[in-house]
């Protein structure tokens, strides 16, 4: 009987039987229909099912044992068989496994003999059969011993029959490879371990007695140890076995067998074989392999299982010998050490070792009678070594072992001091010490100080490290380091508050002892300029300090001005950080001004400001807490003026704390809708108050549910679009009742329902009608994927399963023109759409469905079934035209979208693929697929029989190029020599090429999901692929990746054909693992084989083959392919190359190399490739030296990619510090200790051969040496100690300071520094300086040269570990001091001057006055001395030395005062100085530099260098531009230029500008300039042509098709000049145009000419307030587009062109035009070129314009121009605004949705149409009703009723508007 009889059956009689008793019939049957839903839901979706099975638990328990009594005992037994039924049916589901066994459990209180009956005879079943056990039953086996009771009960009583059938299962399953390394071998370890832990009692007599009790547990035993010993390459398979073994062992029950059988398990350490005695049992055990796995596999098990008395025992020999300290120990310190693959178990080893000595110690001790952890003891030190050795661990999860390792030895040492009365515990200081002396940028350094800081106290660690605060600082600035600084500092608060409450203080008193440390350090992290620096702090440092110190908040915040730089945004993290903690009000700590605060923070021009800002308003610890009015009213102000945000992370955020917000609503009311239903007469005063929240709540959710659709049409930007879809999300995920089944967390509450039909009954919160139904479905065919896909799973998750037919009809429609589409963008959006109308056509009428006449195969989903068919054949169809007329399916089928389609409908379903395919349907596609690839690659051949040959290699571009072209010239008639040689691609090449590499692509995909899914949810009774089908699928893949060149097609087979791969390696079937295996070999034989044409993008698609195959092992086995493919890579790479090799075709050895790199750089691999790190990285260098370029090219690029691996990615640090890696010299060695005598070799050898006579001029070039320095400067400095250092190295290098390439000198002084432990920087230095010649020495200058760079590397490192001078520093100085005749004119060469100056520049701070007075001295006369000769790098030393000379105040004022008499090099060396940002450092001589550019301009633009011209403007610019952007605006002192010149300078900069002479950028700073003239001239003096050029000038360059600094350039000239010329009175029509300027800069497309056009408003702002002294506010840029608008109508309302510049910014309101252009069907281009600024919102500006325009018309009446312009506008506009609403009444479909109608919602130019006209007819309709004017050209009343119905009847159909035009149209909008 299936299950759904046997649950019909039982819900008849059960319902029937209490009926009769008059009981819970009801409950049954809801508890029925649960488990039939379940049953259904399992091919679905694994939470639904689960779902399910909870409330079918719920409903059982609510029926009594009573109740189920009076069930008949039949009746009841199928109830339980039923269960049972579906238990072995989710036997891999452990969570639905357990639900039903928790009923069974219910059932079995008062009727276990059935359950135990039951389930008895299911299992039995298992156990007593003739056949092996299967995989199934395995599982089975496993989930009744692991999960249920009565199963455990059943396996006790057949105990002897499963022992038996496992052993017959290993006999069978160690036999074949593909069975003892898959899954199945695997499941039957497990069950040995399950059964040898739950059943020692039944083991004891078949194993712990004097002789066998048969051969079964010595079979299981003997098939355990093989796969120990290595006959499994599976390592999870091993370990568990060992796990296993040892669990045998622990079973004991008896002490000193248990103890003699570990004893003898350890044997496993030696080479040879030996006879394994456990009890009765003997087996022979044979070591197969030599990797490590058996050592680490036993170890495991026995720290695992086995209890304390047998890890303590000792041999009988011997009793000093203890198993855990002298025999498992050495196994794990060896197994550390040794490097493997398994490291992450090794550590997981040494961390059991330690618990376990921890558990035992006192046992230890008292069995060995000394301490265990003595200090300098070699347990000690190995420990230790261990330890810090691998903190610093590639391997993943190795460090976090090393970390608990670490944390467990200092636990055990103080339990060793206490035992032996140690009170000095000199360990934790020594380590102490040891960890002070790492750099900042170890990590390891501060998880051990976490660690050791509860032994030694805050007081001890900071006192003796003082640099603690200043370094975590840095680590909080560096991307990889801030978990740990976070984590540090968490413990040192932590640790102080527990050293603090001994002491018996108050709270306030607490969080000044706390202030006292650290208030300083958190104040600067949070107003740092550092960005990294602001987040962590606000992240992780404000919540832990609240949790510890919760009156912390009033310390940090008594040192904030929300006005300094910085400030506003710590104090928004720290209130919203303070509430979010603690749940304190907001409002507290600063009274009434955090309001005005909060408001300043919202409207902020900073993202950051305004989410902390957001965070504040939005966090709180209770969710029930229900939002204040006033904070419903701030976010009603803040969200509209956040939809546009360029940053996706903003918006990320956004949408976060917009969904807090819209929980704390919903949570507050339901529990004021709950509080309703329970409440009692007299509480009418509580009642008001739940009905206002109810109202505030529900009318809040409603008014943002409609919010995102008026910013949903074509037309609105990407940013809006995005942001609005993510506020529906919000709003829908948050407050309606669907059950989403892939998320475990965030689902509806219960009773979501009641707080639903509350609102309902308001006639609010009707998320899903109609038309908003219709706004998402025109976003299916946005221009971007991410809009497309949010809107397509809006559409699926919460509104109706169904679509209307009408909407169903005409989408589907839509969708096969846009499948047809050459378009790759198009045709996706046609795939979606495909999707989208196969899961919403359930539930419609059949003749409503697609393509219904397709029959459907009998078992299959009707629905989906009848799509892939219809799908198949249009894509049969495609392959038809195509094979007759490329050119035409390029055009009108070009394939890839139906294939897409396919890949939806097929893989993105909820339905099973079975349910969509059978057998015939899936061989058809398979054939379709091959032929569609053979025939698209015989199109990029010119051959269509090429690719039926074996050659595989591809054709060049050159002759894909040349097929097409004769393709094209074919179908157009025309003969090859009728061609024209054209640089550029044409059109029909262009659509041919797309067509073959797209669809090839999506070939790929679809093939390589289709079979990952159809073997995923593989069905016995339905096999849809046999084997032959998946050999020809791997044909396909392989054509497509070595026939095809193009790496569009070649990278999106990739990601099919490693689904493909990884599908048949996880088989069971060896057949199916054999195919990737055998494509693994072809592969590496075409690599090994000549070809005959070049092969260009390193080898084509030959690399993405092999590293997809080697990808796709199980990274838990041995990965015997990837070491067969880098084992054959290797030997091929190395062969040398033939006499007579050709440099014109592609070497195998070639290929191997890019094919190595494409493994080594494969993310897919991880950290598999570094086992060959070695062997690789020798292999490259080597080959650098290779004769052929091709080879020497690929070498290259393999190490590069192989040290990116090695070393890891470089640290994201925003402070420009050096990127070195986070492994240490020490530590790299380490792990690859085979690289360290050969990268010593090639050192050596290159110092060796710069020996030689001093004067002879040798050029030795060493191919492999910049590499090789290269590599080891990267490593991190500073880590390794004096008796680790690797001293070997540091010999060569610094030989390699006379190096005469200037590249290895500098990069080997970096490499010094690396290799030099911190000990020995003095003794470098102390070496190097005493080899610097004296003046009269002869000397070779590139060692000269090569010592100063290594002393300058070593010395910056070295003082940043020295705090006071040493003596040995003292000699440095010294010497240093004695040799400054190497930077006169004595010494000749100008990069060694160059290079002393660095060293002294490097101890400034350190050398005497005299010594730097002599040296500025020497340094200021040779810059003055003209240049005799030119030589080589002088203008660099001279650079350097202005640089030395103007960090000194005195004279950098004497060489500034001689600016205008120095040479035109020192000029420009100067003015480069200051460009550089060096010049407004120091605020005295800011202004002589000021007065010296400012006397000298007339001069520099009259120069014939653009250079000069070009610097020297940037550095006026540089100069004389304001403190910053929040500095208050006051004009900069202008006094040497006199009036005259100063008008001669503006006109010759405005001569320049308008005649556009120079590039953009002496452009944009001769604007700059420009506008700073202006702004200082009196506005008198001035003629109004200059104004008029200077504003024609900003109108030329703000335009969005001209250069991005331009634009940018305009933004800076207004807020130089227009805000002084406000504040001036300049002329009303300058102003005008000024902020018409603005408007149209704050809708620019870059952001931060936007955010400049914002601090042009900000500054206006500030002006027109009268605040002079406090810095200005930097406002959000849609904060200052209104306050513009403001300002324009309030001062300069009735001015001429006021209205036309508001007027401008509509768009075009000709509908029949627009209609006109969306109905043109054209022939278009393959590429759509985009708008040129893709940001601007038409509609919107209308909705910003629409109120001022309307204020105008009230305030005309005060001024007769404006009423007069006005009129002469409405006479002008009114007759197509009336003809465009006629149409536009005329346009919406009266009843369904029509292909026009669908077609118009998708087209911008129609939505922006719109806009524009409703916005000039609510201006009609204004102008109207205020002043009467325009009755003679229209009807008030008609047009108002004209102009309401056109509107609904529009938003009916699927378009809204924003809400000011809306509300004009209403006549609701407020003046």
């Amino acid at each position: 009987m299936s299950l759904d009889d046997m649950t019909a059956s039982l819900r008849s009689c059960v319902i029937r039987e209490h009926r009769a008793a008059g009981d819970v019939d009801l409950t049954l049957g809801l508890f029925f229909d649960k488990l039939s839903e379940s049953s259904r839901s399992r091919s679905s979706s694994k939470r639904c099912q689960e779902r399910r099975l909870e409330e079918a638990l719920q409903l059982l328990k609510h029926v009594s044992d009573a109740q189920l009594e009076v069930l008949e005992e039949s009746h009841l037994l199928l109830l339980v068989r039923l269960l049972v039924s579906m238990q072995m049916r989710a036997a891999n589901l452990p969570t639905a496994f357990r639900k039903m066994d928790q009923m069974l459990q219910h059932l079995a209180k008062g009727h276990h003999h059935l359950v135990f009956r039951e389930t008895h005879h299911c299992l039995h079943a298992i156990v007593h059969t003739d056949q092996v056990l299967s995989f199934e039953d395995l599982q089975r086996a496993c989930v009744f011993l692991e999960d249920s009771a009565v199963g455990r009960e059943v396996w006790r009583e057949s105990f002897p029959s499963l022992l038996k059938k496992l052993s017959e299962l290993f006999l069978v399953v160690l036999q074949q490879e593909s069975l003892r390394d898959g899954p199945l071998c695997y499941t039957a370890v497990k069950v040995c371990l399950q059964i040898f832990q739950l059943f020692p009692g039944e083991l004891a007599p078949r194993v712990w007695t004097k002789e066998p009790s048969g051969p079964t547990m010595q079979e299981i035993l003997q098939a355990l140890m093989d796969i120990i010993l290595g006959k499994c390459c599976n390592r999870d398979t091993c370990l568990l076995a060992g796990t296993a073994v040892a669990m045998l062992i622990n079973s004991a029950s008896e002490n000193r067998a248990g103890e003699a059988a570990a004893w003898s398990l350890l044997h496993v350490s030696h080479l040879e074989p030996w006879l394994l005695s456990v009890g009765a049992l003997k087996v022979q055990c044979c070591p197969a392999g030599k990797d490590g796995v058996a050592r680490l596999a036993v170890t495991r098990g026995l720290l695992t299982c086995c209890r304390a008395n047998i890890l303590l025992s000792s041999q009988a020999d011997n009793t000093q010998m203890c198993l855990l300290l002298n025999e498992l120990f050495p196994l794990v310190h060896d197994l550390c050490e040794e490097k493997l693959d398994c490291h992450y178990f090794a550590f997981e080893a040494l961390t059991w070792w330690l618990k376990k000595v921890k558990e035992c110690l006192p046992d230890i001790l008292k069995m060995t009678g000394v301490r265990l952890l003595g200090d300098n003891s070699r347990l000690q030190r190995q420990l230790i070594h261990i330890i810090w050795t691998n903190a610093e661990s590639p391997m993943e999860g190795v460090s976090e072992f090393v970390r608990g390792a670490f944390c467990l030895l200092l636990d055990l040492y103080k339990t060793d001091c206490e035992q032996f009365c140690d009170t000095e515990k000199t360990l934790y200081f020594t380590l102490l010490e040891r960890i002070i002396k790492l750099p900042w940028e170890a990590k390891a350094k501060y998880h051990r100080l976490c660690a050791l800081l509860p032994y030694l106290g805050t007081d001890v660690v900071l006192s003796q490290y003082a640099e603690l605060p200043n370094h975590l600082l840095k680590c909080l600035s560096t991307n990889h380091l801030s978990p740990c600084g976070s984590d540090l500092y968490k413990c040192l608060i932590q640790q102080q508050r527990r050293e603090l409450r001994d002491a018996s203080r108050g709270e306030p008193h607490l969080a000044d002892e706390w202030a006292r440390c650290w208030r300083p350090v958190l104040h600067e992290a949070l107003t740092s300029d550092v960005t990294l620096l602001q987040n962590h702090s606000s992240t992780h440092l404000l919540p832990c300090t609240f949790q510890v110190f919760p009156s912390a908040v009033h310390p940090l915040l008594a040192s904030l001005d929300p006005f300094a730089p910085g400030h506003l945004h710590a104090w928004a993290c720290i209130v919203s950080s303070h509430r979010a903690v603690t749940g304190g009000s907001p409002w507290a700590p600063q009274g009434s001004s955090t309001l005005e605060t909060l408001q300043l923070a919202l409207g902020s021009a900073d993202d950051k400001v305004r989410l902390a800002a957001l965070n504040l308003l939005c966090c709180s610890p209770k969710t029930r807490d229900t939002p204040t009015a006033e904070e419903m009213a701030l976010m009603r102000g803040f969200l509209p003026q956040n939809l546009n945000s360029d940053s996706s992370p903003f918006r990320q955020h956004f949408q976060t704390g917009v969904k807090k917000f819209l929980v704390r609503i919903r949570d507050g009311c339901l529990a004021h809708v709950r509080g309703q239903k329970g409440k009692k007469e007299g509480d009418a005063t509580r009642s008001r108050t739940a009905q206002d929240v109810l109202e505030q709540g529900i009318g809040f959710v409603e008014w943002l549910s409609e919010l995102p659709y008026s910013y949903l049409a074509p037309g609105h930007s990407y940013q809006r679009k995005k942001t609005a879809l993510l506020l529906l999300s919000a709003v829908l995920e948050t407050c309606t009742d669907t059950w989403s089944p892939d998320k475990r967390k965030g689902q509806p509450p219960v009773n979501m329902q009641s707080l639903i039909d509350s609102a309902r009954q308001r006639g609010q919160w009707d998320f899903v009608s109609r038309t908003k139904q219709l706004v998402l479905i025109s976003c299916l065919e946005d221009s971007t994927n991410e809009i497309r896909e949010l809107s397509a799973g809006l559409l699926l998750r919460f509104f109706p399963p169904s679509f209307p037919d009408d909407i169903a009809a005409v989408l589907f429609m839509r969708t096969r023109q846009l499948l047809c589409s050459p378009r790759v963008q198009e045709a996706q959006m046609g795939a979606l759409m495909m999707k989208v109308l196969l899961q919403k056509s359930q539930g419609q009428p059949e003749g409503c469905r697609l393509s219904s006449d397709i029959p459907v195969s009998r078992g299959s989903t009707p629905k989906t079934s009848c799509t892939v068919k219809f799908l198949v054949k249009e894509l049969e169809e495609h392959y038809l035209t195509a094979k007759a007329d490329m050119m035409l399916a390029a055009r009108t089928k070009p394939i890839h979208g139906v294939l897409s389609a396919l890949q939806r409908c097929l893989l993105e379903a909820p339905n099973n693929v079975h349910d969509a395919l059978d057998h015939s349907l899936a061989g058809e596609l398979l054939v379709l697929l091959d032929n569609l690839s053979l025939l698209l690659l015989g199109v990029l051949y010119g051959d269509p029989n090429a690719c039926a040959s074996e050659k595989d290699t591809p054709p060049s571009f050159c002759d894909m190029g040349n097929a097409i072209s004769s393709l094209i010239a074919e179908e157009s008639r025309g003969g090859p020599e009728d061609r024209e040689e054209c640089v550029l691609l044409s059109e029909a090449h262009n659509l041919v090429l797309t067509c073959c590499w797209v669809s090839l692509k999506e070939v790929g995909i679809l093939l390589g999901s289709l079979v990952e899914k159809i073997l995923s949810e593989f069905k016995a009774s339905k096999c849809l692929l046999a084997k032959e089908d998946l050999r020809r699928a791997s044909k396909v893949f392989k054509n497509i990746l070595l026939k095809c060149r193009h790496w569009g097609a070649v990278e999106g087979c990739g990601a099919g054909f490693i689904k493909f791969c990884a599908s048949l390696l996880s088989s069971n079937d060896p057949e199916l693992s054999d195919i990737p295996a055998h494509m693994l070999k072809r592969g590496l034989e075409v690599v090994r084989s000549p070809r005959l044409t070049s092969v260009t993008r390193r080898a084509a698609g030959l690399p993405m083959l092999i590293l997809c195959v080697v990808s796709a092992e199980d990274g838990s086995k041995k990965r015997p392919l990837l070491s067969l493919s880098m084992q054959t890579l290797l030997e091929t790479a190395q062969t040398p190359l033939a006499e007579n090799w050709d440099q014109t075709l592609d070497l195998p050895q070639v290929c191997a190399v890019h094919t190595l790199q494409a493994l080594v750089r494969g993310s897919g691999l991880g950290v598999a490739v570094l086992q060959f790190a070695p062997a690789v990285a020798i292999l490259s260098l080597t080959l650098l030296s290779s004769p052929c370029w091709a080879m020497r090219n690929a070498a290259l690029q393999l190490y590069s990619s192989l040290c990116s691996r090695m070393l890891g990615q470089r640290p994201a640090s925003e402070e420009g510090r050096p990127a070195q890696r986070g492994l240490s010299p020490l530590a790299f060695f380490f792990h690859y200790p085979g690289l360290q005598p050969f990268l010593l070799g090639e050192l050596s050898g290159a110092a060796d051969d710069l020996q030689g006579a001093p004067h002879e001029a040798k050029l030795h070039l060493q191919p492999s040496l910049f590499p090789v320095l290269t590599l080891l400067a990267q490593l991190q400095p500073g880590v390794q100690e004096s008796t680790e250092t690797l001293s070997e190295f540091l010999p060569p290098l610094l030989r390699l300071s006379a190096s005469p390439i200037y590249s290895v000198r500098v990069m080997a002084s970096k490499a010094l520094v690396a290799m030099t432990p911190p000990s020995g920087y003095m003794d470098i230095l102390i070496q190097l300086v005493a080899q610097l010649p004296g003046p009269h020495e002869c000397c070779c200058h590139n060692r000269l040269h090569g010592q100063l760079l290594q002393i300058k590397a070593t010395l910056e490192r070295a003082l940043c570990t020295v705090s006071d001078p040493s003596a040995d520093l003292c000699e440095v100085l010294s010497k240093i001091d004695a040799s400054m005749w190497l930077v006169t004119e004595a010494q000749r060469c100008p990069l060694v001057r160059a290079a002393y100056l660095g060293v002294a520049d490097s101890l400034r701070g350190r050398c005497c006055v005299t010594y730097l007075a002599k040296l500025s001295h020497t340094l200021m006369r040779d810059i003055q001395t003209p240049e005799q000769e030119l030589q080589l790098g002088l203008s660099s030393f001279h650079q350097q030395a202005i640089q030395f000379l103007c960090a000194d105040l005195k004279c950098a004022r004497q060489i500034w005062d001689n600016f205008s008499s120095s040479s035109t090099d020192l000029r420009l060396s100067l003015i480069t100085w200051v460009v550089d940002g060096r010049g407004s450092q120091q605020a005295g001589l800011k202004e002589v530099i000021q007065r010296e550019l400012q006397s000298n301009l007339r001069e520099a633009l009259s120069s014939g260098s653009v250079e000069y011209r070009r610097t020297f403007l940037t550095a006026l610019v540089a100069v004389m531009a304001a403190g910053g952007s929040t500095s208050p605006p006051h004009p900069p002192r202008w006094a040497p230029l006199e009036e005259p010149a100063r008008l001669e300078c503006l006109d010759l900069l405005l001569g320049d500008l308008g005649d556009q002479r120079g590039g953009p950028e002496f452009l944009s700073q001769a604007l700059y300039a420009a506008s700073l003239l202006l702004s200082l001239t009196s506005v008198s003096s001035l003629k109004i042509s200059v104004f008029q050029r200077w504003c024609s000038i900003l109108e030329c360059h703000r335009s969005p098709g001209e250069p991005e600094v331009l634009r940018m350039a305009c933004a800076e000239a207004l807020c130089v000049a227009a805000v002084p010329l406000m504040s001036h009175g300049c002329l009303p029509t300058v102003m005008i145009r000024s902020i018409n300027t603005g408007l149209y800069l704050l809708q620019d497309q870059n952001q931060q000419v936007r955010l400049k056009a914002a601090q042009f408003t900000s500054m206006l702002h500030h002006v027109r307030k009268g605040e002079s002294r406090r810095s200005v506010y930097l406002m959000q840029v849609n904060q200052a587009l209104p306050l513009l608008l403001d300002l324009l109508l309030e001062e300069y309302w009735d001015a001429p062109g006021t209205l036309e510049g508001l007027l401008c910014h509509l768009p075009q309101s000709d509908l029949r035009s627009a209609l006109r252009e969306a109905s043109d069907t054209g022939r278009s281009s393959l590429y759509e070129q985009d708008e040129a600024n893709v940001f601007a919102e038409p509609s919107v500006m209308s909705a910003h314009v629409l109120p001022y325009l309307l204020k105008m018309v009230e305030k005309s009446s005060e001024s007769s121009a404006v009423g007069q312009r006005l009129s002469a506008w409405a006479e002008e506009s009114a007759a197509q605004v009336l003809d465009s609403l006629a149409v536009c009444k005329e346009l919406p479909p009266a009843e369904s949705l029509t292909p026009a109608w669908l077609a118009l919602l998708m087209d911008p130019q129609f939505h922006g149409s719109l806009c524009g006209l409703f916005t000039r007819a609510a201006l009609l309709l204004r102008l109207s009703n205020t002043s009467g004017d325009g009755r003679h050209l229209w009807d008030p009343a008609a047009l108002h009723s004209t102009v309401r119905e056109a509107c609904r009847l529009l938003r009916l159909n699927g378009i809204h508007f924003p809400s000011p035009v809306t509300a004009a149209v209403a006549g609701e909008l407020p003046l």
